[in-house]
């Protein structure tokens, strides 16, 4: 089988090509474009891999989407826009890569006659909610231009498999960490902050609540659906952590051996949301289950980047 992943030199998606190397016979091509948070050193370790190739080009650019495309038979699209600050900046980059991309992604895949298109998408685009869990067949209510286009994006892909027969599937996962994600996202933004000595930035009163899930369940996840889940089907990946922005905070500094103090609190997002929570009893029904816990992961989690300076380092002097 040969895959082709998408924004496979980002963090969720450099991951999941290490996933595929390391429990299949499988392909990959990685096409990224290399923008601030693709980075090709987050696949150092499979560069020499034989199965393993790297295409450089924009989602955006049907030409050379169709040639790195053909030959391949399972299309993983990670590619996307997706740090809800610059997206309140920049609105536009959001749009024109996670729509107009997804776009040109689902019409050369049809035109190529791929097998399976899956589609990765977040719980985001369900936007916030006080009790209760959301389910695949919610109302979407995205709050943000990030969440906006991501929810675009999902109709766009579901509207192929409804009109062309595209075999499109979905997954919506909740906030993923873990190694190699770029020092914008908040536990790598939190941990590089501190082993630099300088304080964490906490929005409004730390109570927001999100889900939390490691990198590699949810990469195990989205392999489970990709491989089995049902063509045209929603599936949400979480990790059923769901924690307060506090907590989680509290979590960071006590594995950093550090107190409240390093804690600044700075004005709150514009339009943040609330709680996100989604009910993932459709992923666990195919076989697919999260298996580390939080207090465990994140502990590793900050070891890891203590461990890798030379690698966000430059990200973060950038």
């Amino acid at each position: 089988m040969k895959l082709f992943i998408t924004g496979g030199a980002g963090f969720i998606g450099s991951n999941y090509v290490r996933h595929v190397l390391a429990t299949s016979d499988d392909e990959v091509t990685v096409f990224d474009a290399l923008t601030y948070a693709g980075n090709l050193s987050s696949l150092a370790d499979v560069a020499n891999d034989a199965r393993y190739s790297f295409v450089q080009g924009d989602i955006c650019d049907r030409d050379a989407v169709a040639a790195a495309m053909t030959g391949h038979d399972m299309v993983v699209h990670f590619a996307a826009e997706s740090h809800v600050d610059r997206s309140i900046v920049d609105p536009d980059t959001f749009v024109r890569t996670n729509c107009l991309g997804t776009n040109v992604m689902c019409d050369v895949a049809r035109n190529t006659g791929v097998e399976r298109f899956l589609h990765i998408s977040t719980d985001e685009v369900y936007g916030s909610i006080d009790d209760g869990s959301f389910v695949e067949t919610d109302r979407l209510g995205p709050r943000s231009p990030y969440s906006s286009s991501k929810a675009g994006s999902d109709l766009i892909a579901l509207s192929y498999q409804e009109t062309y027969g595209l075999p499109v599937i979905v997954t919506r996962s909740s906030n993923n960490f873990g190694p190699f994600q770029f020092p914008e996202k908040v536990i790598p933004l939190f941990v590089t902050n501190l082993l630099d000595g300088k304080k964490v930035p906490l929005y409004g009163d730390g109570l927001n609540v999100r889900d939390w899930i490691h990198v590699l369940d949810n990469c195990a996840g989205v392999d489970t659906v990709l491989r089995t889940g049902t063509i045209g089907e929603i599936y949400n990946i979480g990790g059923g952590n769901e924690t307060t922005n506090r907590e989680l905070t509290s979590m960071v500094l006590s594995n950093m051996g550090v107190g409240e103090e390093m804690v600044e609190y700075v004005q709150d997002r514009l339009g943040h949301d609330r709680r996100y929570s989604i009910d993932c009893s459709k992923a666990n029904a195919l076989g697919w289950k999260p298996s580390r816990d939080l207090d465990v992961a994140i502990a590793e989690t900050v070891e890891w980047y203590r461990a890798n300076r030379a690698w966000w380092e430059p990200l973060k002097a950038r």
